[in-house]
Order: C-alpha cells, then structure tokens, then sequence
C-alpha cells in the first residue's frame, strides 16, 4: 500500500479533515490531493523529487503532502519555525527545487552563504492546487512501496540536522503496528501538533485516515482555542507534549475534556506529576508513546487498559527489540542498557549520509541512543539519553531520574539538568528552572533540601538557576545542548 492511498480508507461521504470550520469528505480528499499532483506533475516534479513543504498545519498540507508522494516524489516537511539560514541548509541537503509554502521566504542570501545557487520555486500552498491541469501519469511501473516518501530532519540538538529517509512501506507498517491506538472510523482526533513533526503527523493524521476518522485541525496550540475546540468538536483522541497537558491541566475545566477516551504523550518525557495532575483532575489517564523519526516513528505503546506509571509501554508488535550494554551484549532484566530495534518500520538510512546510516544501523539494528530498562512483564522505562548522561566521580548519573523529582516540589513549572565541566569530579550538574504564577515564597535552598533527602548526594545539582523560560528545540524539546553551552560562556564572563 502507498501513502496517497489512505485517502481511499474511509467512506466517501465521511468527513475526514475538518480546519478550521471547513469540511473535506474522504471523496473530496481526494479529488482536492489529485490536483495538486496534476499540477505538481505540470511544474515538472517527477518520481523521487524533493518536494518541500513549509507550512502550518491545513487542510492544504494534507493535500500537498499527498500530492507529492502520489507522484512517486518525496515529501520534505521543514519547521515553519526555523530561520532562514536553517531552511536553506535543508534545502541544500535535500536538493529541494520547489517548496510549497505558506509564506514567501527570500532565501537567496542564505543559500548562495552556503554555495546553493539552486532557483527556487516558491509556489503558495493554499492555492496551488486552484485551476486545471492535464491528469497525471500513474507511477512508474518500477516504483514500489519500498521508494522514498518522505524525509524527515532531525531537530539537530547535537549537529547539523540528519534527513531520516522513509518510504512508503516504512509508514504504513507503522500504521499497521500501532493498531492498539485502536481508532476507528467513529472518532475524532486533533492535530494540534504541527504536521512537519513526525509524531503529530502519523498518529493524528495518517493513523486518523488509516482508520477511516476524521482529523480536526488547529495551526498552532493556544489554550483557548485547544480546550474549546477538545469540548466543541467532542474530540475523542489527543496527541500533546507534555507542556501543552500542563497547560490545559492548568486552564480547562473537567466538563471540557469529557469527549475524550485516549490522550497520549511523546515528543519529550512526561514528568509524573504531569500526569498525575491530569488525571486527578479530569479522570483520563495520560499514557506515553515513545518513538523516534528514523522509527517511522512509533517504537513503544503504553497500553491504556494497563498503564503503568512512568513507563513508555511495550514495544510494538512485529518490532524485534534489545536493551544492550556497551559492548552489544544483551543486559539482565531490570539492568539499564540502549533500547535497539529491527523491524518494517525502520528508516531506510539518513539522506547522503552514509557513514552516519552505517553508524546508527550498525549489525542491522537501530540504535535508539536511549537508555532505558525493562521489567519482567516487558514494560519499558526510560532512563534518559546516552548523550544526556553525567559520570561525575565514575558515578553515572541520569539526569531525568534528578528532574522527576525536581517536578514534585511545589512551585515548580520545568526542569532541566545537565552536565557541566567539573575539574574535581569531571561533569557536574547544573539544575535550570521555571517557576509556576502563582508560586510565592519559592526558596531555592528547600528545593536542594528536599533532593539531599530524596537523592544520593552525588547526583544533587551543585548550582540551580531560575530562568523566566526554558529555551526550546524546533520540536519543542528543551534544549539542552544551549543551557550547557550558556552556563560555559557565562561563567568564562
């Protein structure tokens, strides 16, 4: 099966995107993404095209994502967030020649910077697919499920951005594997998340018309407008980072949420008091997903008859899995180790970039960099990353174990720990907080008192800095790799 084929899985007079008051059935779905490959196909892209789409989450996205892969081209979604120097560089590296978008971007200055004199075309997403055009050819006889769809880069926390490259087979394979989601044609589900992030897109969206359901669209995440739409449109499914199910903990009221029978997280680890916080106040359980782009990206599913607190689930059927040590040796139960994993949904490798394919899918496994541990009945627990790990006197020193405590203490809003430089013991950790409005008489010392009774002394911060916001990833995870490098430039001040 092809990805423009989910377009056929619902009935066609079942509505499948509603944006924003405006209805698509699964027929008009598919009269409206035939049009922009007709027209993409009259513009000259042909089969295994790069074909990139900046835009915020449609209806039109929708179309044109679809358009382009039905053309046997690649779909290249780009974070309508990044600047003009990180567009450019992904349009270099993906050979992009035509980008759909949402707004005119002059990107001239930054990609002749980078040696790219490529013309871009920047053709306006909302009304590209507007006229007629000659019908386009099928698929070359030679394309199969195993082409390219799409690439997906990388947030780039540690580099450059890397393209996961995945095809047509790896998507649906992941559809097929997440069936425990289990949504059917009778749900609804919000696409809150933005569209160009490989979570959002394949359970709010592709897993929506794997289904048969209907997907209800919001371009960005406003309190408001999420929590009135949650109760107006009787959502039944929900897709969230962790931050946003603060948020609407904070802002909604019960009745609100009273639609919902599924609500899951990803995207960054859910703190447990999050989650907690949720559930005493709506009576849903918030379970995690887990995954990552270059899975397509659903590895593991906490299943929601059986959640268990603080852990990401069970990986999903038809995806072999390890917890290996650092020599490839399979670690005993309950022993942290990497999480690898083998299986259909597993990208094809990384876009012009071989040594880091080989790297990341050494032995044939995909190695996940996280650490995590399982228990007897398979569930698995996150630890933290490889690369967010502190030795600190030899003593490793996982700093989500110090941040999920750190979220328990009143007053706190987010957390972040990490390792700095340490000429007596290596690294050392360094606690960066928010605080929540209405949190008066906050003492920075109680907090490290709280964690001296709660920690072995070894993993307690030696520093702790109040800052007004956390800064973010293009994905939204707080970034890490920046708080280091301003703590290191700060005290060289």
């Amino acid at each position: 099966m092809f990805v423009h084929e989910l377009a056929r899985k619902g009935a066609k007079d079942r509505v499948a995107i509603f944006d924003h008051g405006r209805a698509f059935t699964y027929g008009e779905f598919s009269k409206n993404y035939r049009k922009y490959r007709d027209r993409l196909y009259a513009d000259g892209v042909r089969a295994g095209d790069r074909v990139g789409i900046f835009s915020r989450n449609s209806a039109e996205f929708i179309f044109a994502y679809f358009g382009v892969v039905a053309l046997g081209a690649i779909a290249v979604p780009i974070n309508f967030q990044l600047k003009t120097r990180e567009i450019a560089y992904i349009i270099k590296d993906a050979g992009i020649k035509m980008l759909l978008t949402y707004e005119k971007i002059d990107l001239t200055d930054a990609l002749l910077a980078l040696g790219c004199d490529t013309e871009l075309k920047e053709p306006d997403i909302a009304t590209y697919g507007e006229g007629e055009f000659p019908e386009a050819p099928p698929l070359p006889i030679d394309f199969s499920e195993n082409n390219p769809a799409t690439i997906i880069y990388t947030s780039g926390t540690t580099g450059l951005p890397k393209g996961a490259v995945l095809s047509h087979f790896n998507l649906i394979s992941n559809l097929e594997q997440i069936t425990g989601l289990k949504t059917n044609s009778t749900h609804n589900v919000l696409c809150v998340l933005p569209m160009y992030h490989c979570f959002g897109w394949t359970c709010a969206v592709l897993n929506t018309f794997f289904s048969g359901a209907k997907v209800v669209i919001l371009d960005s995440f406003t309190p408001k407008e999420t929590i009135e739409t949650i109760r107006e449109e009787k959502i039944t499914d929900l897709y969230l980072v962790p931050s946003i199910c603060s948020l609407i903990t904070k802002l909604a009221k019960p009745e609100d949420m009273a639609s919902l029978r599924l609500v899951r997280s990803a995207g960054t680890a859910l703190p447990k008091k999050i989650a907690e916080d949720f559930t005493t106040k709506f009576g849903k359980i918030i379970s995690e997903v887990y995954g990552l782009s270059e899975a397509s990206p659903i590895v593991t599913i906490n299943p929601y008859d059986k959640t268990r607190e603080g852990s990401i689930g069970k990986v999903i059927p038809g995806l072999q899995w390890r917890i290996v040590d650092g020599e490839n040796h399979d670690v005993h139960e309950g022993e942290t180790g990497e999480l690898i994993v083998k299986g259909a949904n597993v990208m094809l490798g990384y876009w012009n970039l071989e040594d880091a394919t080989e790297e990341a899918l050494r032995g044939g496994w995909l190695h996940t960099n996280d650490v995590v541990r399982a228990d007897a009945d398979g569930y698995i627990y996150i630890v933290d990353r490889i690369k967010d790990m502190i030795i600190s006197m030899g003593e490793n020193i996982y700093p989500r174990e110090v941040e999920e405590l750190i979220y328990q203490y009143p007053g706190i809003y987010e957390a972040a720990v990490v390792g700095v430089y340490d000429k007596l013991r290596g690294q050392a950790g360094v606690c960066f907080y928010t605080l929540q409005n209405n949190a008066e008489n906050f003492n920075p010392r109680e907090l490290k008192k709280f964690l001296q009774e709660n920690l072995a002394l070894y993993k307690i911060p030696r520093e702790f800095y109040k800052l007004d916001k956390l800064p973010r990833t293009s994905t939204g995870k707080i970034a890490k790799r920046i708080l280091a490098a301003e703590y290191e430039e700060n005290k060289k001040k």
